[in-house]
């Protein structure tokens, strides 16, 4: 690879995207572990900045054409909700 490629506005986004991804990912961890209500609640804090940040690239890379989604059908929604809700009822017992 050329390292004195530039990169465009795709790469750009994905890069951040992808930064979002790894950084939400690590704050959930350091909550877990979080020794008081009050780091906790700083760090939760932070997180929900995280994923508005997170959520308006992948809105700007999605309308761009560069993160397409499909729309599920009914029917596989419909199966997804009910596994999801047999899970939950097991973990009840």
């Amino acid at each position: 690879m050329n390292c004195n490629a530039k990169m465009g506005d795709k790469e750009r986004m994905e890069d951040a995207l992808t930064s979002q991804k790894f950084i939400t990912g690590e704050y959930n961890n350091y909550i877990n572990e979080a020794a008081t209500p009050e780091v906790k609640n700083t760090l939760l804090n932070i997180l929900a900045e995280e994923h508005r940040m997170q959520g308006e690239v992948w809105t700007e890379m999605n309308q761009r054409g560069w993160y397409p989604t499909e729309q599920a059908e009914d029917q596989k929604l419909q199966q997804e909700k009910m596994k999801f809700s047999s899970f939950c009822e097991s973990c009840k017992g």
